[in-house]
């Protein structure tokens, strides 16, 4: 960790874009996408904003740093401690229970021997088990950095950290051969009938 941070390069003029956007008075306003910028700028030091990232980015946009912490406190897609290269984020909310989420933990947890907010000693895996991320018919899935991996099983789960520890890319999306969130099997309905009628 270190006791400055300045946005450079591409991530200061994506910055200042981004305050632009509001007026001159809601400039706060930008505070959820600065934060992000600053993790992004952090990639190879961990992917997470410093407490001194979160002090710039209050005297950028003229906000107490307490409000600026209770924004990057809220958001688990804000990381305030450094990760690993991959980080597991595990959806832990009811449709993802429900389907298996605690098996396709116990995979990872076994295959990394790491529990919930620890990273290997290898520094390649994190897991944080979060809220709901928003694909609750492809339940189970975790967010892997910025992809989602869903319709899970325990056996797909250790795959695909398998595959990623050996720097293979592995297709983000369902898993069992879905397409998007399309019934399991298929559609289901509108298969035949009438052509649709179109009004000019």
């Amino acid at each position: 960790m270190t006791d400055t941070f300045e946005f450079t390069g591409e991530f200061l003029k994506e910055a200042e874009r981004n305050i632009a956007k509001y007026p001159e008075k809601r400039s706060q306003s930008a505070v959820l996408a600065l934060l992000f910028l600053a993790q992004e700028q952090n990639h190879a030091n961990g992917h997470y904003v410093t407490p001194a990232a979160i002090a710039k980015i209050s005297e950028m946009l003229d906000m107490p740093y307490i409000r600026v912490m209770e924004v990057a406190s809220f958001f688990t897609m804000v990381n305030l401690e450094p990760v690993g290269n991959f980080h597991i984020q595990l959806c832990g909310t009811t449709p993802c229970m429900l389907r298996g989420a605690e098996d396709i933990r116990a995979a990872i947890e076994k295959k990394l021997d790491i529990h919930n907010g620890e990273t290997t000693k290898d520094g390649q895996f994190t897991l944080t088990e979060v809220e709901c991320l928003g694909a609750c018919c492809n339940a189970p899935m975790v967010q892997i950095n910025d992809d989602y991996y869903e319709d899970l099983t325990p056996e797909i789960m250790v795959d695909i950290i398998d595959r990623l520890a050996k720097g293979e890319s592995v297709a983000p999306g369902p898993q069992n051969g879905r397409s998007c969130s399309e019934p399991e099997g298929g559609p289901q309905t509108l298969l035949t009938g009438p052509a649709p009628q179109v009004r000019s």
